[in-house]
């Protein structure tokens, strides 16, 4: 379900997956290419049973951010962004993807 709305996401953010909700800052047209995106985090979330997914997110976040010391750059090597942002262009990854894919990235 793909839900517009003017407070969710935060900051620069145009979409976010939320348990399987995408929220969409109203007046940004959802692309193919966003919604495959993240139609790749709700599988990842999927295959986590949603709650240990955030967890394993925030986590790796905090760890690539020391890495890092830089938001954008510990976001972009997230195990779980990496592997969404690396299929994104492809129409049927969702339908060849391994189960925990992601792993690769880590």
């Amino acid at each position: 379900m793909i839900i517009f709305n003017r407070f969710i996401p935060f900051g620069t953010f145009l979409a976010i997956n939320l348990f399987g909700l995408i929220f969409v800052r109203k007046g940004h047209k959802l692309t193919e290419v966003d919604l495959r995106h993240e139609s790749i985090h709700t599988r990842q979330m999927r295959e986590l049973l949603y709650v240990p997914f955030y967890i394993l997110y925030v986590l790796e976040w905090l760890v690539r951010l020391i890495q890092h010391r830089h938001f954008m750059r510990a976001y972009l090597s997230i195990s779980f962004e990496r592997e969404a942002y690396a299929h994104q262009y492809e129409p049927d990854y969702l339908q060849q993807r391994h189960h925990f894919a992601w792993l690769r990235y880590l």
